[in-house]
C-alpha cells in the first residue's frame, strides 16, 4: 500500500469496465455504433466484471490495513 491507495492492478478492472460500458452506451447514443452492437457489447462487459470477481486473485489488501 502506498499513500493509502492499493496499487494492485486488479482493483482497476471494475472501474475500467464501467468506463467501457459508458463509452459503448455513449457511442450508441451518438450513432457511432448501432443499437444492436451496443446491445451485444455492454452485456459482455458485465460478464467480464463477473468473471473477474469470481476468479480474480485476492491480494490481501484488507489484511494490510491497520
Amino acid at each position: 500500500m502506498y499513500g493509502g491507495m492499493c496499487s494492485c492492478p486488479h482493483h482497476k478492472v471494475v472501474p475500467l469496465l464501467v468506463v467501457l460500458i459508458g463509452v459503448a452506451l455513449l457511442l450508441g447514443q451518438l450513432n457511432v455504433l448501432t443499437a444492436s452492437s451496443v446491445a451485444i457489447i455492454w452485456p459482455i462487459f458485465l460478464i467480464l466484471i463477473g468473471v473477474q470477481k469470481m476468479f480474480g486473485s485476492m491480494c490481501g489488501c484488507d489484511k494490510m490495513k491497520k
